[in-house]
């Protein structure tokens, strides 16, 4: 167990706006940096499944800090962050999309909103094995690539309908305007 609180000591003695938080709440409060990371992390639990909008503050920690680094990631030079942080937004939307229909069963669960908080939270951790690569590559990708010629057909079919259709009525309403013209002026 020794191991697992030192990661998570070094974690929150790294550089970055979340240790300089904590360092300045442990500088005011007199309290461990470990001890603040842990009891704000039991609030936000006990919060997800007591709390009145708990599927606001879940959806908050699904779009709030990915949004702030994908701008930064958008905003830097290197692509691979970008491609990172495409990967989080796509299984982002599939889940999302899933998450619809299936929203009206699961909220029931007394335990939904910390699960899916959760599974929010790994598929935005910095880890080679987070939730977002790994969803995409063995789920997402695969079921892309066996359809997506054929997404792409229908598409290219209804956009030629759909111009087909404009065309169509902006013709007739041309020729309909031209005709109240006439009978505009001949009255």
């Amino acid at each position: 167990m020794g191991t697992v609180l030192q990661r998570l000591q070094r974690l929150l003695d790294r550089p970055g706006p979340l240790a300089d938080l904590l360092g300045r709440l442990e500088a005011r409060t007199g309290v461990r940096r470990l001890y603040l990371a842990s009891g704000s992390v039991a609030f936000l639990g006990l919060y997800l499944v007591f709390g009145y909008g708990a599927s606001l503050l879940c959806n908050l920690i699904g779009f709030v800090y990915p949004a702030y680094v994908s701008i930064k990631a958008i905003e830097s030079s290197s692509k691979e962050d970008d491609t990172t942080w495409l990967t989080y937004w796509v299984v982002y939307g599939v889940f999302s999309v899933a998450e619809f229909f299936s929203d009206t069963f699961l909220y029931w669960f007394p335990f939904y909103y910390v699960g899916k908080c959760l599974f929010l939270v790994w598929c935005m951790a910095p880890v080679s094995w987070n939730g977002s690569q790994v969803l995409y590559h063995s789920v997402i990708r695969p079921c892309f690539l066996k359809h997506h010629q054929a997404v792409d057909s229908v598409l290219g079919d209804l956009s030629t309908k759909a111009l087909d259709a404009a065309s169509t009525v902006t013709r007739e309403a041309s020729r309909a305007a031209v005709k109240l013209a006439r009978d505009a002026k001949s009255d």
